[in-house]
């Protein structure tokens, strides 16, 4: 996936990454845009910050660890747009402003959100620590999503894993940035699908995985069958998905509960429950003359109270009659009861609002007990990554109660982008006055007060009070909901009233609701009878889903649908506007759910409720990036002498301090503005410009401090192997009076910035010499060869020119465990000896050999633990590459004063040289190693390439003895 070139010809072929680069703005150019990227399998698309993605319907190999490396540390602009590049901005925004983030996911139901959140989760896992506790936390959010999917998931008819549930999931970090914990908060889960399905879609997921993964002895157990049994999955004639094994998931969804801490035996309650709800939903009614409702057969009723441990009497009574209290519970007065028996609507209602309460409650616990298995240790929160994955805005054919609840949390998910994104954007530019161009949008606050409005009372505070009042259900209530809302919104523009519906403008289009039904799921009433029915029962974990105090609750005004939808809505968005939020907006290419079908008219409505113009044109018209301008200075103020330097930083006003750094960095005017309180740039890529060189300038100041240590480390250790060989000199060798001022550099051939020889040296070895040597050969002639030793190795290195170009071949490598002895002259000449028993020997002349030697026998002994002997001696006889020997002989000469004279006879080499100081002379060092001296040169960027570019090994150190 690489980056692409932004020319004109590519532009015509595949589009532009981001739509504000768009040569015209239109909603035409955006939706060309969208579907030649399509076309292309280039999903991903920017509105600057904004994520567009389109689902494929395919695989496209486009994800995993090679794409996760990939844009790990790198800025948005470095690569092609992505769901990783706004993973890693997301992280790198936590970790290093230590701020909550979140990341919010919108977009229809089959766009793709619930992938899109399981690949923000799958970077952050592969990014963060590796720990152990770090790993369990990142184990549970990945291996806990099978388990959600199954009871929260379902097929329906534009999704085969429709999520039916919201879920924001907070993922804490520590101050090390790594995973610690996390908490998911779960919204409007679609009980009624538990129930009854529309035709051609399923029950949730977990029903069939339990029928087809099970094993014999457990499907006997529970008593289960093929789904066409069961009543609850026979309404819509689907029982299976293509692509989907539900043996294989139910697997799956057994070591997830494993994962979570979920015993064996609390594993066996849980599917037990689920077998009870099928064989609950089995329990039919017929009318007795008197009208009144009867258990059309009684076996199916015995099973389904054996199944939930609870007398099958006490069941029956609880379903077919309603008990009534009338007069004051708890004020002096008369109460008296009435068991009034049920109808079969009635009935049928009691049986569905008890299995839909059982389920629901059920997920709350799965849910509970995830975060208790994410809080396990109870770690230290710093910041935390929200992601929130609920389903879209939906409009069926025949829209209803659940349809409602949906859309309205997306109307206010669509007002928190609006107040964010558009409409704060503008407000900020004109009170910190900024010159712009303002742009028209559609602010969607008159949809969310027709809903949720309290003064005029909108649509649920209505549908509360119908549902106080009513005391029986049934179409007559509804109808005079409709009438209510009728004289309530006359005039409304978004609303309109019919006979039997009502419909609302939403920002996603105009949608019909038909309000059968609407009171009955707003009251979301499980009656007392039922309640203390299941209260009963001997499977102790059902009992404990049901804490309720019914005594109480017969005092009190029972909270409605509607007000519990409307809290949590709230809760919701208090909690998103406490983070920083990035967003993704999903869009679905066709309703085939098949590949490389785009259908315009489709997508074109989608753009349109989700603004992709009206972001394009604020994007173009404002600024990418705004910061306070203290903010904004501490964050920057290293790259410029005139704001941070060895004197100290800037501490005058904050104001000033900005617009001189600016100005010293001598960035384009338009590029930025002042305002009243903040720094604007106007386009990302002169952020990321600063960023960079912010990176470079961190680098530069870290190799220094590196260089520094390393530098005084360098010392420390060459004091030591001068000191260490003077011990094994002295007495026995004659000594040169540049030794009593050595300077030891390690590097003498500038190995540290020679690239190409670098190259040739194996890279999981580290330098310690480095100098050009006088090699002898096998003839006894003499040769210049690079010579290098290594903590593992030693190596004679030739130069050779090949195109004008000087390249680095390897003559020898030998390992230092081959090393057997050294051999050096009592006189004060430069050879040295190397004898390696296992192969040859190695004669060569530097001026540096003491620096060699100290380097070879520490590393040997590091290496292998073992002492290299060393031989003094003027006859020195070595073994050549052919298995002969040769000798060299030393003497002395006074006339040849302190450089070596050579002369060849035969198989031997004549070394003369003057004489020297005193064997016993002392050279080793006597002063203290000075303190190290760090210090980082203010101003101006680091070199181009950050770390990657720095240099294999460490800078020039030397020693002063």
């Amino acid at each position: 996936m690489a980056q692409d070139k932004k020319t004109a010809k590519n532009f015509a072929q595949q589009g532009v990454d981001d739509m504000v680069m768009l040569p015209k703005v239109t909603e035409d150019q955006i939706l060309e845009n969208l579907n030649k990227r399509y076309n292309h399998d280039l999903i991903y698309s920017n509105i600057g910050s904004v994520l567009i993605s389109v689902n494929p319907f395919k695989f496209i190999p486009i994800t995993g660890q090679d794409f996760i490396e990939k844009y790990q540390g790198k800025f948005r602009h470095e690569n092609p747009p992505h769901i990783y590049a706004l993973a890693e901005e997301t992280y790198r925004a936590m970790k290093n402003e230590a701020e909550n983030q979140c990341v919010i996911i919108s977009g229809e139901s089959g766009a793709g959100k619930t992938e899109a959140s399981k690949l923000i989760m799958q970077y952050v896992s592969a990014v963060s620590g590796n720990s152990e506790g770090v790993e369990y936390v990142k184990h549970v959010i990945l291996e806990s999503n099978p388990l959600l999917e199954a009871f929260g998931n379902a097929k329906t008819l534009r999704n085969n894993n429709s999520s039916r549930f919201g879920k924001y999931f907070e993922i804490i970090f520590n101050n090390y940035g790594d995973p610690s914990g996390g908490q998911i908060t779960n919204y409007l889960l679609e009980k009624s699908r538990v129930v009854f399905q529309t035709q051609g879609e399923r029950n949730f997921h977990i029903f069939y995985q339990l029928l087809n993964g099970a094993t014999d002895d457990e499907l006997q157990k529970w008593q289960l069958y093929d789904p066409q049994h069961f009543h609850y999955l026979n309404q819509s004639g689907c029982y299976e998905v293509e692509g989907m094994d539900d043996t294989k998931e139910f697997l799956d969804v057994r070591k997830s509960m494993e994962v979570i801490g979920l015993s064996p035996l609390e594993q066996d309650e849980v599917l037990t429950l689920v077998a009870a709800i099928l064989h609950t939903g089995n329990i039919a009614f017929v009318e007795e003359k008197s009208g009144n409702a009867a258990v059309y057969d009684p076996q199916v009723l015995e099973l389904a109270a054996n199944m939930l441990k609870v007398d099958s009497q006490t069941l029956q009574s609880a379903l077919l009659f309603r008990v009534i209290n009338t007069g004051t519970a708890g004020g002096g007065g008369r109460v008296s009861t009435y068991s009034v028996p049920q109808n079969v609507d009635q009935a049928n209602s009691a049986r569905d609002a008890l299995t839909k309460v059982i389920y629901s409650r059920m997920f709350d616990y799965l849910v509970g007990k995830i975060n208790t298995a994410l809080a396990k240790g109870g770690t230290q929160h710093k910041a935390h990554i929200g992601v929130l994955d609920i389903f879209g805005f939906e409009i069926f054919k025949n829209n209803g109660f659940e349809q409602f609840c949906i859309n309205f949390v997306n109307e206010k998910l669509q007002q928190f982008f609006i107040e964010l994104t558009l409409k704060a954007e503008q407000e900020e530019y004109v009170k910190e006055g900024i010159k712009w161009e303002p742009i028209k949008y559609f602010n969607n606050q008159i949809v969310c007060d027709l809903i949720e409005g309290k003064a005029p009372p909108g649509i649920f505070s209505l549908l509360d009070d119908i549902c106080y009042s009513m005391h029986a259900g049934g179409a007559g209530v509804d109808q005079k909901l409709l009438g209510k809302l009728s004289q309530g919104f006359p005039s409304h523009l978004h609303y309109k009233g019919f006979d039997a519906a009502f419909a609302i403008k939403h920002y996603a289009g105009e949608v019909t609701y038909d309000v059968e039904g609407f009171c009955d799921k707003n009251k979301d009433t499980l009656f007392n009878d039922l309640i203390e029915t299941v209260q009963c029962s001997t499977n102790k974990f059902l009992a404990s889903l049901f804490p309720d105090d019914t005594k109480a609750n017969q005092k009190k005004r029972p909270t409605t649908a509607g007000f519990k939808i409307k809290t949590s809505a709230g809760q919701l968005m208090t909690a998103l506007s406490l983070c920083t939020p990035h967003y993704i907006r999903c869009i679905k290419p066709n309703d085939s759910k098949k590949p490389n079908d785009w259908d315009h008219n489709r997508v074109k409505h989608q753009c349109q409720y989700l603004g992709l113009l009206e972001n394009v044109r604020v994007r173009r018209a404002g600024f990418a990036y705004r910061a306070e301008f203290a903010r904004f200075l501490n964050r920057y103020k290293k790259l410029s002498r005139k704001t941070w330097g060895m004197w100290g930083e800037w501490s005058g006003d904050a104001q000033k301090g900005c617009v001189t750094l600016l100005e010293d960095l001598n960035l384009d005017k338009k590029q930025w503005q002042i305002g009243a309180t903040k720094v604007f740039i106007r386009h990302p890529e002169t952020l990321f410009f600063l960023e960079e060189l912010l990176e470079r300038r961190d680098f530069d100041c870290t190799l220094r401090i590196q260089k520094a240590w390393s530098k005084w480390q360098a010392r420390k250790a060459a004091l030591q192997q001068r000191k260490m060989i003077s011990d094994i000199f002295r007495g026995k060798k004659e000594r040169q009076k540049d030794s009593l001022k050595r300077t030891f550099l390690r590097d003498y051939c500038n190995y540290s910035d020679n690239y190409a020889l670098q190259e040739v040296v194996n890279r999981d070895e580290e330098l310690r010499f480095a100098d050009q040597v006088i090699n002898i050969n096998r003839r006894g002639q003499a040769e210049r060869r690079d010579f290098l030793v290594t903590d593992k190795a030693f190596y004679f290195i030739m130069r050779k020119k090949k195109n004008d170009k000087v390249v680095y071949e390897i003559a020898h490598r030998v390992p230092l465990s081959a090393v057997g002895s050294l051999s050096l002259s009592a006189l004060q000449d430069n050879y040295l000896v190397i004898h390696c028993p296992s192969e040859y020997d190695h004669c060569f002349e530097n001026d540096h050999k003491t620096e060699i030697v100290s380097n070879i026998l520490e590393a040997t002994k590091t290496m292998t633990g073992r002492e290299i002997p060393i031989n003094f001696s003027d006859n020195i006889t070595y073994k050549i590459k052919t298995k002969d020997t040769r000798n060299v002989s030393f003497s002395k000469n006074e006339s040849a004063g302190p450089k070596a004279q050579v002369k060849k006879t035969a198989k031997t080499l004549q070394v003369s040289v003057g004489s020297g100081l005193p064997k016993d002379t002392d050279t080793a060092p006597s002063f203290s190693v000075p303190k190290a001296n760090i210090a980082t040169r203010a101003g101006g960027p680091a070199p181009r390439g950050g770390a990657a570019a720095g240099p294999r090994g460490g800078g020039a150190t030397s020693v002063r003895g």
